[in-house]
């Protein structure tokens, strides 16, 4: 897991950047990597790599790494669980390999296979690399989306640039890129409370990779040229297994066990809740030992403190408590707003970085979390329960099912429903913003993807929630873990385990009877000889803070920006600042968003 960051020119003097502005805008990244920095230019390239050390931590491991030929150069951010059969493939072909790090047989597997090389990845990662023969950058990104890439694309001293990173500081920061807000996407990060809308971020013209998407730049010819591809695209289906509980089973081992692999200290997230109570005692039972870290308020919401305790317990884990208060919560979300320079999505992601702050301080490095169990075995209880209405109501009409299931979609899980759009931002922000205009047509061209070869529509929307929601859930996890430079693993957010779960029919993921409603049906069979009923039936939570209570402290952020005043209206602001507990789901966004907007505009 490390900071990368690159920039490519058609410049005929090759890149006008100097080594100390790349170092820089590198090294704003310093805590993704604080084991080792690198750079490599090379006439209209140039690469740079931020290190936090996991797999042969020795100067071998150092990036930017070249293939042994000299033809491909790569920074990589990530981890491939499958390193050491693409290592015997790659062998088998001839090559020699001088360290155990995987960076080497990511830029080995690229010599032999090109472009193709990605499909053969399971991990997660976050690249680029440059093919010195055919002058062409790479850039890639893991399937489900647990390692961010962002991109920008626009002139740099007269000529056409593409600058990448793996966070938007150090692409903001480049003297080229005006900074402006997109308001389309702080429109839709109102509703939805992410900090994408597909491609687009909330800085005008800065991108973001989505999962499983490549992009080539081709530096050939006279005009830089872009092309995108995508993982998913045409991935075949897999067949339902016959015993849905044994299958799941297996394959949540497997997962686990792959993503054991570590030269330095692991640990993992525990909640006492199903999802990470089964990664922990698999860990443990392959480990032999295990440390393990929650994150929660005494008394508080959901408890987590008290439950990750008992499963501790039960489990025979090492565990530490981190105690997060009204004074440490405004710290840290402050803090994680400086840093990344964007708004937070949830809450509780200023408790994840809390957490991974007392897991370095311990000395890990790595540690386990139980993202993704939810977007791929139906998790939710309530959004399953609202689908299987909505779908209920629409009675099989095929015409502009799309549209309604997109526009259902927003409504029925919107922070701030477009309905109040038009008393939340003032009349100019709000015609910029166009609504939730694009939000809606970015959620039909998902259902129109996902409208065929399922079993019914439901289907379709809990392949949405994975498509859409889990990239968010990742973002949120990787920023917190690694702003503390802890490289966060989800076990369950692995594309073979989603390839599984998303053949499985719909009565292995939810059963409903009557009152009674049971999610994840499938995983929660397939460890309930393994773990407590208490755990087994334990309803959802994350690391939850009661503060709705708290967002009063700062309300003061509102009267300090500028850019808030100017984006929202009288009426809006003064509810928050008079009584911000009252109106907690309004001001958690706009608060944020009024921090971003100070961070970086006043």
């Amino acid at each position: 897991m490390c900071g990368i960051f690159g920039i490519v020119t058609l410049r005929s003097g090759g890149l006008s950047e100097p080594d100390e502005m790349a170092c820089r805008l590198r090294d704003l990244m310093a805590h993704r990597g604080p084991d080792g920095a690198g750079l490599w230019r090379d006439g209209s390239a140039l690469l740079a790599h931020r290190r936090l050390a996991v797999l042969d931590p020795s100067d071998a491991g150092a990036q930017p790494m070249s293939s042994a030929d000299g033809r491909w150069v790569v920074v990589y951010s990530g981890e491939l669980y499958n390193d050491a059969s693409l290592r015997r493939e790659l062998a088998r072909r001839g090559a020699l390999f001088r360290t155990s790090c995987d960076t080497e047989t990511l830029v080995e597997a690229l010599s032999a296979w090109g472009e193709s090389a990605v499909d053969r990845l399971r991990g997660m990662y976050a690249f680029g690399a440059y093919d010195r023969a055919e002058h062409r950058l790479l850039l890639a990104r893991d399937p489900l989306g647990i390692k961010p890439l962002y991109w920008w694309r626009g002139s740099s001293a007269g000529a056409p640039v593409v600058i990448f990173a793996s966070e938007v500081r150090p692409i903001v920061e480049h003297p080229a890129v005006e900074r402006r807000p997109d308001l389309a996407v702080v429109g839709s990060y109102l509703t939805t409370i992410r900090t994408t809308l597909g491609e687009r971020t909330l800085f005008e013209g800065v991108r973001t990779l989505t999962p499983g998407q490549r992009l080539v730049v081709d530096l050939s010819g006279d005009r830089l040229a872009v092309r995108a591809s995508d993982w998913w695209a045409g991935r075949a289906a897999w067949a339902a297994p016959p015993d849905a509980a044994e299958a799941v089973a297996r394959a949540v081992e497997d997962s686990v066990s792959i993503h054991l692999r570590s030269d330095v200290p692991l640990c993992a997230l525990l909640s006492g809740g199903l999802d990470s109570t089964i990664i922990a005692r698999e860990a443990m039972g392959r480990a032999g030992s295990l440390r393990t870290f929650c994150a929660g308020t005494p008394g508080g919401v959901g408890e987590d403190l008290v439950h990750a305790e008992v499963a501790a317990m039960a489990l025979g884990t090492r565990h530490a408590s981190v105690v997060v208060d009204r004074e440490s919560f405004h710290a840290g979300w402050g803090g994680l707003v400086e840093r990344y320079g964007l708004p937070l999505s949830t809450p509780n992601e200023v408790a994840i970085h809390a957490v991974a702050g007392a897991i370095r301080e311990a000395g890990c490095v790595v540690t386990l979390s139980g993202e993704g169990a939810d977007e791929l075995f139906a998790g939710y209880e309530g959004p399953v329960r609202a689908a299987i209405e909505f779908e209920a109501r629409e009675k099989g009409e095929e015409r502009g099912w799309a549209e309604r299931a997109a526009r259902f979609q927003v409504e029925s899980n919107a922070w701030v429903p477009p309905a109040l759009k038009e008393r939340v931002l003032n009349p100019v922000a709000a015609a910029a913003a166009e609504g939730d205009s694009l939000l809606f047509e970015h959620y039909r061209a998902e259902f129109e993807a996902l409208s065929g070869g399922r079993e019914n529509r439901v289907q379709a929307h809990l392949a949405f929630h994975r498509r859409v929601n889990l990239a968010g859930l990742l973002l949120r996890l990787d920023q917190a873990t690694m702003a503390a430079s802890v490289e966060g693993r989800t076990p369950l957010a692995d594309q073979d385990l989603c390839l599984l779960a998303e053949s499985l029919p719909l009565g292995e993921k939810f059963r409903a009877a009557g009152e009674g409603f049971e999610t994840k049906s499938a995983l929660r069979r397939a460890f309930a000889s393994r773990l407590s009923p208490a755990v087994v039936t334990r309803p959802k939570a994350s690391f939850p803070l009661p503060f709705q209570g708290w967002l009063g402290d700062a309300a003061g952020a509102i009267a300090q920006s500028g850019w808030a005043r100017d984006l929202f209206t009288p009426g809006l602001l003064g509810a928050i600042q008079s009584d911000a507990g009252r109106v907690w789901q309004l001001a958690w966004p706009v608060l944020n968003l009024a921090r971003w907007g100070r961070r970086w505009w006043g």
